[in-house]
């Protein structure tokens, strides 16, 4: 199936102010509980944006929050739907998520299942006191009762499209585009 690029729905700037509005949010909604705050990142493009937050948090607030990466991969429920090899990458949560408020940060928020394997990943390590989730774009089309708890924009699309999100991290570039089907 080929693509083609749609429209460019986030540029550089649109992310960045994305990830500061989304770092506000989690101070004024953890005021009271920010020691027991950690961030998990789901890997690939998660876990950067996990970590431009928490720098967001320690430049505003002066607080360190425990950051960690998660790879859902072998807990996802369409693992055996491809004929691919699974191979696991990395996850690392170097601290104990028993009892914290945990804030799990995703790219792109599309059918759920996602954030469902990235929460049973991250019970495997611990029982979290609460996981709440954050994502740059949320897309509709949810297959499973999952909705983010910050969300850094929201963009309608139809089920043909597809949203690719590319970070300085990964790719060179900060911005978000639209993908459709290309039927020529």
């Amino acid at each position: 199936m080929q693509m083609r690029e749609k429209t460019q729905v986030m540029t550089a700037e649109d992310i960045r102010r994305a990830v500061v509005r989304i770092s506000h949010e989690i101070l004024e909604r953890s005021h009271q509980e920010i020691a027991e705050l950690a961030i998990i990142g789901v890997k690939s493009r998660g876990d950067h944006l996990a970590r431009r937050i928490a720098e967001n948090l320690e430049r505003t607030e002066g607080i360190q929050v425990p950051v960690g990466v998660v790879d859902v991969r072998l807990y996802r429920d369409d693992v055996n739907l491809y004929d691919e090899t699974i191979k696991a990458n990395l996850t690392e949560i170097p601290f104990d998520p028993t009892g914290k408020r945990v804030i799990l940060v995703d790219e792109v928020l599309y059918t759920g299942r996602t954030v469902r394997a990235a929460m049973d990943a991250v019970m495997d390590f611990g029982r979290p006191a609460a996981i709440q989730l954050a994502v740059l774009i949320d897309r509709g089309h949810r297959e499973l009762p999952i909705a983010a708890d910050y969300t850094g924009k929201n963009i309608p699309t139809s089920r043909k499209e597809i949203v690719r999100v590319q970070l300085v991290e990964e790719d060179g570039v900060d911005q978000a585009t639209i993908y459709e089907e290309d039927d020529s």
